[in-house]
């Protein structure tokens, strides 16, 4: 079984256009879970009156992304796990060919990403988190026409949680007593830290661009100055959790100037960077 865990937060404008892409599909083999981070517009009224098959966790308030999918994927049934965002549309035929290709899988293959374009349907939004030897993320040929993307690829660590297929026994594996996502994270890098994690006990993450969605972003509407904040906290907690102390002297040393200039400049003009949680 393929369970799909969809994250919601005052997603009115999205949430039914995902809902539609996915129940359009093939969806024998499929449940579908919801977890709404205490919408505060009609999201809770539209998947109550149109979607009565999905299984809704409605939370009080805003637990973050990372705590969410742990729920979605705690009362969840499936052995593959699809994270969506609630801005997502699925393309035609997307389950029928995640089952196509999961007959070749290895073993080891923990991860899958499906080919992740913006809503226009013709610049990537993703294609993989790539991961750089500074510790710096970036989804892959994002902002790139996406048939000005050759078959050349750079080596991906794992899934853009936007649409991201996990293992559920990788999943376990990998728990921590943060979760399969570490909730400390709240909301961004989660994903790069957990793809981080699997790569190094030793799974495997697979690209398959037959598998194409569209995705708008940033649907949550979060202030930019807090996502700022998020990505630069975050990215220090997963390099102390997943480098090694020489790694981290390395990464540091290397890249002295450029975070002493960053941390300066979250330190004056981020009101976020004094908070203390």
């Amino acid at each position: 079984m393929l369970s799909v865990v969809i994250l919601t937060c005052n997603s009115q404008e999205y949430i039914q256009a995902c809902l539609d892409s996915v129940f359009r599909q093939d969806t024998r083999g499929i449940e579908v879970v919801i977890i709404d981070n205490a919408s505060s517009d009609k999201t809770l009224e539209i998947i109550k009156g149109y979607f009565p098959r999905v299984t809704l966790i409605e939370n009080s308030k805003n637990l973050g992304a990372s705590k969410a999918r742990n729920q979605g994927i705690e009362c969840s049934s499936g052995d593959w796990i699809l994270a969506l965002d609630s801005d997502v549309v699925l393309g035609d035929g997307f389950f029928e060919k995640f089952n196509l290709v999961r007959r070749g899988f290895s073993g080891d293959t923990g991860m899958i990403q499906p080919n992740v374009l913006n809503k226009d349907g013709k610049i990537l939004y993703s294609q993989g988190i790539y991961l750089s030897a500074f510790r710096r993320f970036h989804d892959l040929n994002r902002g790139r026409s996406k048939d000005g993307v050759g078959t050349a690829r750079k080596k991906i660590i794992g899934p853009c949680s936007a649409a991201a297929f996990y293992r559920r026994s990788m999943l376990d594996k990998l728990k921590e007593r943060t979760g399969y996502f570490d909730e400390r994270f709240f909301f961004l890098v989660e994903d790069v830290d957990l793809a981080w994690r699997a790569q190094r006990a030793g799974w495997k993450v697979l690209f398959c661009p037959q598998m194409e969605c569209l995705h708008t972003g940033n649907s949550s509407g979060t202030d930019p100055k807090f996502r700022q904040y998020l990505s630069f906290r975050n990215r220090h907690w997963m390099i102390a959790k997943n480098e090694d102390f020489w790694g981290r002297v390395k990464t540091y040393a290397l890249c002295a100037p450029y975070e002493l200039a960053r941390g300066l400049f979250m330190a004056i003009f981020n009101k976020y960077f004094w908070m203390r949680s």
